[in-house]
């Protein structure tokens, strides 16, 4: 590991993203893990992170102290709650360093205090991190900009029994791609449940539709459904690392660049 590589704090550290994340940084010979962040009372904190991943002690001990822990890194990245990540926005813009969010949940309060935060932070968020999401994206806003309202669009997204969030934060990112494809504000026109007799499906809406069970990774369609054939953009996530190696390669590319606020789409140059 090169000793002046950035230093990376990863929030949330006993969650399975957080774990994730962990063993990644450990694993990457271009950053380097010099903390860990918990909640108070967490059974995490006072003890060794590398040693509770499964890895070799790292001398990084899991704190709840989230200023201390960032006061010595270049970034940080979060996988945690709403309340948190706000939280960790405030620190990040008084240390002006990278702020990495994959937390989903976020309501427009957050965000407007995150937009706040990027004046002085390198913030990038995104509602997923992999490569084949962010391509998806971008398929589906063509997509969309090529077939009229004669096809309707419909969301489906499936992931495991602890999720907590719906629809996911992918699904919200493909449907407002569909709705920037189509020149239409995203809001007026999604449908984010059914329930009942609920009459007939209204022309030009997105609908978005959440399975939840086991323990799925995460499973994207976006179905573009017109008469007599349908179009289906599929991304399939079998492995949580693609995640963690993208919020990595976040962190990094995030180095040096201007206070804003990015999303994957530009650290990945799509």
């Amino acid at each position: 590991m090169m000793t002046d590589s950035p230093g990376i704090v990863i929030a949330g550290a006993s969650g399975r993203m957080g774990r994730m994340l962990i063993r990644t940084v450990l694993e990457s010979r271009d950053a380097q893990l010099t903390g860990a962040i918990e909640r108070p009372g967490n059974a995490w904190v006072g003890r060794d992170a590398g040693d509770l991943v499964g890895a070799e002690k790292t001398g990084v001990i899991v704190t709840d102290d989230p200023a201390a822990a960032m006061d010595r890194a270049q970034a940080v990245i979060d996988f945690t709650a709403p309340g948190a990540t706000v939280e960790l926005a405030a620190l990040a813009a008084k240390a002006r360093m990278v702020h990495v969010i994959g937390t989903t949940g976020l309501g427009d309060d957050d965000l407007d205090k995150i937009a706040a935060a990027a004046r002085q932070a390198i913030v990038i968020r995104a509602g997923n991190m992999s490569l084949g999401v962010n391509l998806l994206v971008q398929l589906t806003r063509k997509v969309a900009a090529a077939l009229d309202a004669d096809f309707d669009i419909e969301v489906v997204e499936a992931h495991h029994r602890h999720k907590v969030d719906a629809p996911s934060g992918t699904a919200l990112m493909l449907g407002r791609a569909a709705a920037e494809g189509r020149g239409v504000d995203h809001d007026a026109v999604a449908d984010r449940g059914r329930d009942g007799i609920t009459g007939p499906r209204e022309r030009g809406h997105i609908g978005y539709s959440a399975i939840r069970g086991g323990d799925i990774v995460g499973e994207h369609d976006v179905i573009f459904a017109g008469e007599g054939e349908r179009i289906v953009l599929r991304h399939l996530a079998t492995d949580r690392q693609i995640f963690a190696r993208g919020a990595l390669k976040a962190a990094l590319w995030g180095q040096g660049r201007k206070p804003g606020e990015y999303d994957m789409i530009d650290v990945l140059g799509l």
